[in-house]
């Protein structure tokens, strides 16, 4: 395995062209999408033509250093899931987005916190971040805990948009959460 980034119980790569069965699972579990999709499933074709071909094309966009990343336990090697770090399609390659999805059977190990900790350390000490930020659902406690534990501050609240009508909360819409590499270093 091409390793992207360790952490004390996880190791994270690059995804493959093989990897689409990873994502579609992930992604069929309604408890993993609750906040994303109302807990709808991504359709197998929209993993196999369009997000997972984007993933890999981000790679070659961003030299292999930002994209989305397959996660795995280091003891015994299991797929927990991804996390990402990378700037909107059209944004500065210095402000990127923080996030992850995990599997249903990872939640409450401290994986988020960990992984996500160690890529901002990577960030802004290995790929010359300014900024990195990270979104939700305002009703997301536990996702709003992790970016709270890294030392991210709510930055804004964003309303929900169309097509997240549907998710548990939508009336109270989401929250972004930044930190620079400046606060970052006064941690």
């Amino acid at each position: 395995m091409d390793t992207y980034l360790e952490t004390e119980r996880l190791a994270l790569r690059r995804f493959t062209a093989d990897d689409a069965d990873l994502l579609i699972e992930l992604d069929s579990d309604p408890a993993v999408m609750r906040f994303l999709s109302g807990g709808e499933a991504t359709a197998p074709e929209i993993v196999r033509e369009r997000q997972l071909p984007s993933v890999l094309a981000g790679y070659e966009r961003w030299d292999g250093d930002l994209g989305l990343f397959a996660a795995y336990e280091k003891d015994g090697g299991a797929f927990i899931g991804w996390f990402c770090l990378r700037p909107e399609p059209d944004g500065p390659r210095d402000e990127t987005e923080l996030g992850y999805r995990l599997r249903q059977a990872s939640w409450g190990k401290g994986y988020a916190t960990e992984v996500s900790g160690a890529l901002l350390h990577k960030g802004f000490t290995e790929l010359g971040l300014r900024t990195v930020w990270g979104e939700t659902m305002a009703m997301n406690r536990g996702s709003r805990n992790v970016m709270e534990k890294l030392g991210m501050t709510l930055t804004d609240r964003i309303p929900a948009s169309p097509d997240m009508q549907m998710v548990e909360g939508a009336e109270h819409g989401g929250v972004r959460y930044e930190i620079t590499g400046e606060q970052w270093a006064r941690r």
